[in-house]
């Protein structure tokens, strides 16, 4: 084989090698997310596959949160909640918030376990619904799908208030809640959104204010 030939071989197996490399299956760097990952296979799970009822136990048992509410009225609830089923936080029980929540108004909190200022109301928020000593339901709805760290934070708390497990944001998107948190949801006993206010409340005052503006009940 001349010189020449032996270049054109050996340059057209480095061509071979080049095109054999550019098309060899390769696995994503965990790291680098690709901008189309995840486009149009929105996440639908509530909560981590680690989040197991056996999991949760012990979690749940040191919480010890108050029963989620049931439903007090036969009257139908046409509202934006209507129908919408969650987990409730503290026994792992379904919950239709909707005929939960009729007959009765309600302050629904939307919180996660990471939200600081969520952590500074939470208190506030407990000390509200032992003073209204039934007249008000105050739900709290956890939405981050970290149910385990839910409970933990309200465990360190000292919060005792019935929850939901929400970790796909389905109520905010119900009530049409902004994306921030945390975030206060008012309903009327019919169901009817009466206000959704996304500020963090610094004071009993400030929650009964809200309250009694909005919904017409005061301390």
């Amino acid at each position: 084989m001349t010189g020449s030939a032996a270049r054109w071989s050996l340059a057209a197996l480095l061509v071979v090698v080049a095109l054999i490399f550019a098309i060899w299956p390769r696995g994503e760097d965990p790291g680098t997310a690709s901008p189309e990952m995840g486009r149009g296979a929105p996440i639908v799970e509530e909560r981590r596959a680690a989040d197991t009822s056996e999991a949760l136990a012990p979690l749940r048992e040191r919480a010890d949160l108050s029963a989620c509410p049931t439903p007090t009225s036969a009257a139908a609830n046409d509202g934006p909640l209507a129908g919408l089923v969650l987990e409730c936080i503290g026994d792992g029980s379904s919950v239709d918030l909707g005929q939960a929540l009729a007959g009765r108004p309600a302050l629904i909190n939307l919180w996660a376990y990471w939200c600081a200022p969520c952590a500074e109301e939470l208190p506030y928020l407990q000390d509200y619904a032992a003073q209204m000593d039934g007249r008000l339901t105050v739900l709290t709805v956890h939405q981050d799908r970290n149910e385990a760290n839910g409970l933990a934070k309200l465990a360190d708390y000292g919060i005792r208030l019935p929850g939901v497990q929400d970790g796909t944001g389905r109520t905010a998107l119900a009530v049409g809640a902004p994306s921030v948190l945390p975030v206060s949801i008012l309903i009327d006993a019919d169901g009817t959104v009466v206000s959704v206010l996304p500020q963090p409340f610094r004071s009993v005052d400030d929650i009964d204010d809200a309250v009694r503006t909005n919904l017409g009940i005061a301390l």
